[in-house]
């Protein structure tokens, strides 16, 4: 089992920055775990943002935040990050991290409790 927990977030005006974090505990990332972030604006389906495999930090990225967030990982304490500049009211949301212990798979086995971000304009 493993235990997710998201911190970082606030409320930042339109062009700011803010970093999430996302602390795993338990049971550890295999070679082939992969974490992902997620959100959810009020009203909308939750969708993807980000996500990178554990192991050799490969990542992938939503075409609306390429270029402006940025996800990495600490294998040391186990914590993966979500760098978001260049912050729109749009990008307003819940974010969620996840993780699966592989990458191929197509759900993820855990999930965050979430983190509130808002963009004032």
């Amino acid at each position: 089992q493993v235990q997710l927990a998201e911190s970082g977030g606030g409320l930042v005006q339109a062009g700011g920055s803010l970093r999430l974090s996302c602390a795993a505990s338990g049971r550890t990332f295999s070679s082939n775990g992969m974490l992902g972030w997620f959100r959810q604006a009020p009203g909308r389906e939750r969708e993807f943002v980000a996500s990178i495999i554990w192991s050799h930090s490969s990542t992938y990225y939503a075409d609306s935040v390429k270029g402006r967030f940025t996800i990495s990982r600490d294998d040391a304490k186990i914590t993966g990050y979500l760098q978001m500049n260049s912050l729109k009211p749009e990008d307003t949301a819940v974010y969620y991290c996840a993780a699966k212990t592989q990458w191929w798979k197509s759900e993820y086995d855990y999930w965050g409790q979430g983190t509130q971000v808002t963009v004032s304009s």
